[in-house]
């Protein structure tokens, strides 16, 4: 029996309003396609035969699309219907990646598929949507690693996770590292409840596990042990502690109104650019500072002799070109800023993966570390030829 235009649509009409209607709907209409496809291309080959069907699926408007999928005798046959679907599929993954990854919540971007698409798209479809996303990520933090780094940064990004049924700020480590060609990369991300120097070792050793076997520098804020690991992980290797965090913890020493003239005398101290300015000036320099600003402050006077502030100065024992960049975290800190901003839409994440997905998605795609540093590899003790 033939039926009109009007007859199929109607009969359409009823079918799609049954509940699941129209998801079947979708499924027949695919199907149908393909098989009128194949009829075209078997025409033109009529030496070819049809050859049954194979199972397939896509997704559509938020659900599984299940059909059968024509074959031919010769396997030559694609239906471009499937591979316009199939684009489709990845370019809705591309998509959810990429907004899941600019920090909206998963629910977020079901709403904004919805408003594109007309259709809610539950949880489960996000997150398989994401689900490449984080198999990205898990094997480029696993990736290997060159064997030796010049200069490697380390910090702490702490974020808010559920666990066991409740909520607490954990670490988060960061490693960045300048590679021998002058560009940054972060070597890896790991998780632990609390930053330690023992955590730090633990990492040391999963670096040195990947292929790393030696660092030329290392540069850190001011955690206490520290220096005791990098010289069991990595024998020989200074450390470089941070500049800035120092001056942070010295003007909390001092009433607000000498903050200007102890940022003055500080920046006297740690200079950088001077070829003829070394370790040992500095640390003269140091002491002056501490005797001046010690007759008002005894907690500064305390901190006269006590060598563990020469870590501050390890970047006067390298080419002046450079000092500014390796005696601060300034570019660890900066990506720690990223890496808040994409979970910063969440009260608390769900869960330790979800926040090593993020963070490795940002550190991967982090466009400033495409460029090589300028100058950075004109100090030959870091950077040899």
């Amino acid at each position: 029996m033939d039926l009109t235009k009007v007859q199929i649509s109607e009969l359409m009409r009823k079918h799609a309003e049954r509940e699941n209607g129209l998801h079947d709907l979708l499924e027949i209409m695919l199907e149908s396609m393909m098989v009128a496809e194949r009829g075209e291309f078997l025409r033109n080959n009529p030496s070819n035969k049809g050859n049954g069907y194979r199972p397939g699926h896509t997704y559509g408007q938020g659900r599984r699309l299940e059909f059968r999928i024509p074959r031919d005798r010769y396997g030559n046959f694609h239906p471009q219907i499937l591979a316009i679907l199939r684009n489709q599929e990845e370019e809705c993954d591309r998509l959810a990646g990429v907004l899941y990854t600019k920090g909206l919540t998963q629910e977020q971007v079901a709403d904004v598929f919805g408003q594109i698409y007309g259709e809610n798209y539950s949880k489960a479809s996000v997150s398989r949507m994401v689900q490449c996303v984080r198999e990205q990520v898990s094997q480029w933090l696993e990736r290997g690693l060159e064997a030796y780094y010049p200069v490697v940064f380390v910090d702490c990004v702490h974020i808010k996770i559920h666990r066991k049924r409740s909520v607490a700020t954990e670490a988060f480590y960061v490693a960045l590292a300048v590679t021998e060609e002058g560009r940054r990369e972060v070597l890896g991300i790991w998780n632990m409840p609390t930053e330690s120097a023992t955590g730090w070792g633990t990492l040391f050793g999963t670096l040195k596990a990947r292929g790393v076997e030696r660092v030329g520098l290392v540069v850190a804020d001011g955690i206490a042990g520290l220096d005791t690991v990098v010289g069991e992980k990595f024998p020989g290797t200074p450390l470089q502690r941070c500049v800035t965090h120092l001056k942070r913890n010295m003007f909390a020493r001092v009433r607000h109104g000498d903050k200007a003239a102890l940022a003055a005398d500080l920046r006297d101290v740690f200079r950088t650019g001077q070829r003829d300015y070394t370790v040992e000036m500095a640390w003269a320099a140091w002491q002056a500072m501490c005797d001046r600003w010690g007759k008002d402050y005894g907690s500064i006077k305390l901190l006269r002799n006590n060598a563990d502030y020469k870590a501050y100065m390890t970047y006067l024992n390298y080419s002046p070109e450079i000092q500014s960049m390796i005696y601060p975290t300034n570019w660890i800190e900066r990506l720690n800023r990223d890496f808040r901003r994409v979970t910063k839409m969440r009260t608390a994440m769900p869960n330790e993966e979800s926040v090593l997905t993020l963070m490795g998605s940002v550190a991967m795609e982090h466009k400033p570390f495409d460029r090589v540093l300028p100058r950075i590899t004109s100090d030959k003790t870091l950077f040899p030829d």
